[in-house]
């Protein structure tokens, strides 16, 4: 996906912008899931406080996926509990697509199995969304679900690419990552603008030269 160069600061800058005035981004020390201790944090649930900034991260996903599915001609979109699936019912109710969520466990009671809110049919053409990703291992946790009922994912759609080594890992395994931005472009926007210090852009850009670079 081409997006002019004018259009890509913009759509930087209020991704940016919003993170910081929801507080969705912290900074301190921080364990992630895999066991890393990272210097910054991306909380999207923190949207939730901030309706202004909800919109604007909403508007700005909902235009991007509107063109990756158009090219793919995805059908469906897809997330797995809990922070994109958040975002997920507002995103589809903009494009008017169909939806659906992945639970991380199957529900043992009422509408059992992983599957919530819309069905998954055979040769249906989904786009998986997420908020973030790290190593990737929960978009393959989300992803099996769904092939397993005959669908096909055609990409993967993140807000951020933490750039630790998801995209590679996800080619490897024959899907395609459409990130909206990377942390280096969120950091690089936000150090330009005064909105963090040097040293809380300095732990940030050691930190992503430490781990696996994404391309």
């Amino acid at each position: 996906m081409q997006i002019d160069k004018d259009s890509t600061y913009e759509v930087i800058s209020d991704l940016a912008n919003a993170l910081i005035r929801s507080e969705a981004l912290k900074f301190g020390s921080f364990e992630l899931k895999s066991g890393i201790i990272s210097p910054y944090y991306i909380d999207l649930s923190s949207l939730l406080s901030s309706p202004m900034s909800f919109k604007r991260v909403v508007d700005i996903v909902a235009e991007t996926i509107k063109k990756i599915a158009s090219s793919l001609r995805a059908d469906k979109l897809a997330s797995i509990e809990l922070k994109g699936a958040l975002l997920l019912p507002s995103i589809a109710c903009e494009l008017n697509m169909p939806c659906f969520v992945v639970r991380k466990e199957s529900k043992r009671y009422g509408l059992t199995g992983r599957i919530a809110g819309g069905k998954v049919k055979k040769d249906d053409r989904v786009l998986f969304f997420d908020d973030v990703v790290t190593e990737a291992n929960s978009k393959i946790e989300g992803i099996e679900p769904i092939e397993r009922l005959g669908a096909k994912v055609c990409a993967i759609v993140v807000v951020v690419d933490r750039e630790q080594g998801g995209r590679e890992n996800l080619e490897k395994m024959g899907y395609e990552l459409y990130s909206v931005v990377t942390i280096s472009e969120i950091v690089k926007n936000l150090l330009s603008s005064r909105a963090i210090s040097e040293q809380q852009a300095k732990n940030i850009f050691n930190y992503v030269r430490g781990n696996p670079r994404s391309a």
